[in-house]
């Protein structure tokens, strides 16, 4: 991968062989560690500077459609001439505040066509080439990796009947709790969550369940069934050995995930991404349709455009009371998709009426769009990306600082719920 990664990252030849400069003129830049989670933070240095000298530190990454993302942030050397990213905030360039990771989150495309930074695929790491510069000219450069999944970490296909996923087992042969992971209205097989979870512990199944291999190509009429066969294949795995199970999904998936934890015991917890306390129609085709039926009649959903009618919200809500254990929603209050803030804390408030007898909670970030929470470190802006489902351009709202700090600020929350949650 490395000799195809060099070929494709000419367009920064010019300052990655520039490194070698570094041992004659004692100035180092490093990342530690070199390699990491991509939800773990990293300290980025440089050092040999001059005290006061004024520096930059140019972040350079090709994502998995071939989009360059940069940023770049000028920096003053400390009394020791030295700049540490983790504890220094920039004096001017793509960030304001400290963050160690500020080079990450706030790269742009340089290409007008990216909307939306896509990892690699198949799980392979990103690489990251940072680069310092004095008065322009390059002095030094590291090199980082994202990990999108621990090592050791097993990958299982399921092709079982109708059943299409993605187990995710980590290393070891003790039994471990498990999590249903499910994707929105975009479909496909949602990996990425999963291999966060699995990387920290938990037996994870990236279930698919429409835009994937020779299941339905629309969320419609989909049989909640169908996710019971999936709560009873992975109950059965050897793996869990009869450990508790979760269910957590985002956006569409995260309607379905409190729709699935009201109706089937097995599920003890509950982690639901910027979701609807409701059941909306069918996306993205006939709206006039139910996106999930139930012993072959459709459930009762609302159409946008009935938005609080009072009959027909009573009639969409999911009874999320009805839940065997907690439930934790994530949400953004700048998401423009849908209003998931509202929506999440409508749940919260259905579960307090109903003397709920287990933990609630949203996470509500101010300046998050519909990518509230993301458990990873990545580049946060975006465009108008288009739903592969619709055809249609999305406003994702948030801001990239918005939804970094919410990503930042949830992951470890929403780990220490499922450790608390799925203990037996």
């Amino acid at each position: 991968m490395a000799a195809g990664y060099d070929d494709t990252m000419r367009w920064a030849a010019p300052i990655f062989y520039a490194c070698g400069c570094a041992a004659l003129c004692g100035q180092t830049l490093t990342v530690e560690p070199s390699r990491a989670l991509a939800d773990r933070e990293v300290v980025i240095r440089a050092s040999g500077l001059d005290a006061g000298e004024r520096v930059a530190i140019r972040s350079e990454l090709l994502d998995a459609n071939g989009h360059h993302w940069t940023a770049q942030a000028d920096f003053t050397a400390d009394s020791a001439g030295a700049v540490d990213v983790s504890r220094q905030a920039p004096v001017a360039g793509a960030y304001k505040e400290v963050s160690a990771m500020g080079l990450v989150w706030s790269m742009m495309p340089q290409e007008h066509s990216a909307q939306l930074y896509q990892p690699p695929h198949n799980f392979a790491p990103q690489p990251i080439e940072f680069h310092l510069l004095r008065k322009g000219q390059p002095a030094a450069s590291a090199r980082f990796e994202q990990l999108a999944l621990a090592e050791g970490v097993r990958r299982i296909p399921l092709h079982e009947g109708s059943l299409r996923g993605l187990l995710l087992v980590p290393p070891g042969d003790t039994p471990r709790p498990g999590i249903m992971v499910l994707s929105g209205s975009n479909g496909g097989l949602p990996v990425r969550p999963a291999a966060w979870f699995a990387s920290h512990g938990f037996v994870a199944l990236a279930l698919a369940y429409f835009r994937y291999d020779d299941l339905p190509n629309r969320l419609e009429n989909i049989p909640l069934e169908y996710f019971g066969r999936g709560i009873e294949w992975m109950a059965q795995r050897p793996e869990m050995a009869g450990k508790p199970l979760a269910v957590s999904g985002t956006s569409r998936g995260g309607e379905l995930a409190l729709q699935l934890g009201s109706m089937y015991p097995r599920i003890r917890a509950v982690v639901a991404y910027v979701p609807a306390n409701v059941r909306f129609p069918a996306c993205c085709g006939n709206p006039g349709l139910a996106a999930w039926t139930w012993e072959g009649r459709p459930l009762a959903f609302l159409p946008p455009r009935f938005a609080g009618s009072g009959s027909l919200e009573m009639r969409a809500e999911i009874a999320v009371e009805l839940t065997h254990g907690p439930i934790l929603t994530i949400s953004g209050q700048d998401d423009r998709v849908w209003r998931s803030a509202s929506m999440a804390d409508s749940v919260i408030a259905r579960l307090k009426r109903h003397n709920f007898a287990y933990d609630c909670e949203n996470l509500k970030y101010a300046r998050a769009g519909h990518s509230a929470g993301r458990p990873d470190i990545a580049p946060a802006w975006h465009g108008h990306p288009v739903n592969p489902t619709s055809g249609r351009e999305m406003d994702l709202g948030g801001s990239p600082r918005g939804d970094f700090e919410s990503s930042i600020d949830s992951m470890p929350k929403v780990l220490e719920f499922l450790k608390k949650a799925l203990k037996e």
